[in-house]
Parts: structure tokens; C-alpha cells; sequence
């Protein structure tokens, strides 16, 4: 595949979405084709998974869960993410599979084994090139994630599990430095655009891409 995938990840309101659009416009502005996409999402199976999931009037088994993330995440990697690589766009994913390792791993209590053997039959396999992992302190992002409404069944979870998936993020960062870019999110939006435009426009040059 000559295209690049990207995956951002980290807990709520650290900031992800506005990442996401301003890595988009830099690419757009550099003539770099690339796909958004998302998690769960990016299909119509995944809109319907994804109405499910963040449906605060539900309870939800963790097992349930990860297996609905999964069944979504297969669907978008045969459908969206594969062919976009194949024809050499740069992939960005609103959160991917480490997000699964993180909430329902870590989080929820799923044995890490068996989520990295479900992940890799969703995904063939399937990884990011770079993962920009947002990092934040949960009570921080949670207030932020308040303040843009009504909050979703993931994040009225109790601090303890955001702690969790946080730790869990960290962990599996420091196991992959290759493939994370770890940022404090409380830097300026900003200062986050940059360092993640650098790693980026690094990154397609060693594959031979023209970034202007």
C-alpha cells in the first residue's frame, strides 16, 4: 500500500477533532489527498454501531461492547481504509484499535490477549503508521468534554475508569515509540498543529512524497 495511515487517539475532550481538521488543511494546502474517517463510524454500519454505543440509555456489557467496536472496525477497514491506502491517500482515524486496547482493556477489564487477537482478525492486521496520542489529565478532559453538552455513556463513566484508559493509553505508547508521537494536550492548539505537521511531513518525505 503508498498511502499513510494515521490514527489519533487519547481520552475525552483532549482535543482530537481540532487536530484532526487543522492536520487535514495542512495536507489539503500541501496538494496530499487524504481520507477522514472515524471510530466508531466511517460506514453505515458503523453510523448504526455508533448510535448503539454512545447511547447513554443503555448498559452495556464490556464484552458487548468491544465486540461492537470490532464488528464496526472491520467493516471501515474493508470498506474505507484499505482502498484509501491502496490508492495512496494519507488515512486519518479518529480514534483506531489501541482505543480498544485502552477503554475496554484497560478501562473495562478485558484480558489484553484476547482484545489483541479479536483486533487483529477486525483488521487483518491492519496498523497505524503514526498514532498521535493526545495525552490529558482525565478530570481535565472530562470538564472540557462537559462543557460541549451532554455528555455520551463513555463519559459519564467514573473517574477511576478514565484514569484507567489513560494509564492504558501511556502503556502501550511507551511499548510502540515508533509508532506514537505522545503530546501534552494542554499545550496551544497551536503548538500541537506543529509538532504534528512535523512528524507528519517527516514521515511522507521518507516515502518519496512531494509536501510543498
Amino acid at each position: 500500500m503508498s498511502g499513510l495511515f494515521i490514527s489519533f487517539e487519547g481520552p475525552e475532550g483532549a482535543g482530537k477533532s481540532t487536530q484532526i481538521e487543522r492536520l487535514a488543511a495542512r495536507l489539503n494546502a500541501a496538494n496530499v489527498a487524504c481520507k477522514l474517517t472515524r471510530e466508531p463510524g466511517g460506514t453505515p454500519l458503523g453510523m448504526q454501531v455508533r448510535s448503539v454505543l454512545l447511547d447513554h440509555d443503555l448498559d452495556i456489557d464490556p464484552l458487548s461492547e468491544f465486540l461492537l467496536y470490532s464488528a464496526s472496525r472491520a467493516q471501515l477497514v474493508r470498506d474505507v481504509i484499505r482502498p484509501a491506502l491502496h490508492s495512496g491517500e494519507v488515512v486519518i482515524c479518529d480514534r483506531y484499535a489501541d482505543s480498544s486496547a485502552a477503554y475496554q482493556g484497560a478501562g473495562r477489564g478485558l484480558e489484553a490477549r484476547f482484545v489483541g487477537e479479536v483486533t487483529w482478525e477486525a483488521t487483518g492486521g491492519l496498523r497505524p503508521h503514526i498514532t498521535v496520542l493526545l495525552d490529558l489529565d482525565p478530570e481535565m478532559g472530562l470538564e472540557r468534554a462537559a462543557a460541549r453538552g451532554q455528555p455520551d455513556r463513555l463519559e459519564r463513566a467514573d473517574l477511576g475508569f478514565h484514569r484507567r484508559v489513560r494509564q492504558g493509553f501511556l502503556d502501550i505508547a511507551a511499548a510502540e515509540p515508533e509508532r506514537f508521537l505522545v503530546l501534552d494536550a494542554e499545550q496551544s492548539a497551536e503548538a500541537l498543529e506543529a509538532q504534528i505537521w512535523t512528524a507528519v511531513a517527516a514521515t511522507l518525505r521518507a516515502m518519496g512524497r512531494e509536501v510543498g
